[in-house]
């Protein structure tokens, strides 16, 4: 699965300020000084934590349905939602080395050309796949 839908939290603090927890993702906390800006730390605190337990190979825990969240007064429950495919994109972007073979005639026109080998097989690999993001 690509994207996931989770039910987070939201603490009201003192100054404005908002503490967010998902209940189905234990350990997985995050704050902002805005209303707008604990929303937008709680999905990057989602994808971080789902990035590693992908990464680790652990299961992605089942969200609860909306209606079985406990809240405080004062408190409230809302959906935050992350691509993981986007996630991956924008965070993971080491390199890897691939070894790869081509005729010998192609390499050296590819050479006589200057041409990037690297960067040619990666925007070949995008439009093959049909990204968009440029990335």
């Amino acid at each position: 699965m690509s994207i996931y839908v989770y039910p987070a939290v939201f603490h009201p603090e003192e100054g404005g300020e908002y503490s967010v927890e998902f209940p189905d993702l234990p350990g997985c906390f995050t704050a902002g000084a805005s209303l707008a800006e604990a929303m937008t730390m709680a999905h990057e605190a989602m994808g971080l934590y789902l990035f590693t337990l992908e990464e680790d190979g652990k299961a992605i825990p089942a969200a609860s349905p909306l209606g079985d969240v406990h809240t405080e007064p004062g408190q409230f429950v809302s959906l935050i939602d992350v691509d993981m495919l986007e996630h991956r994109k924008k965070y993971d972007n080491r390199a890897v080395t691939r070894t790869v073979t081509v005729p010998a005639w192609l390499n050296t026109m590819a050479q006589a050309n200057s041409i990037n080998f690297s960067q040619t097989l990666q925007a070949a690999l995008k439009e093959r796949l049909g990204l968009t993001d440029q990335r």
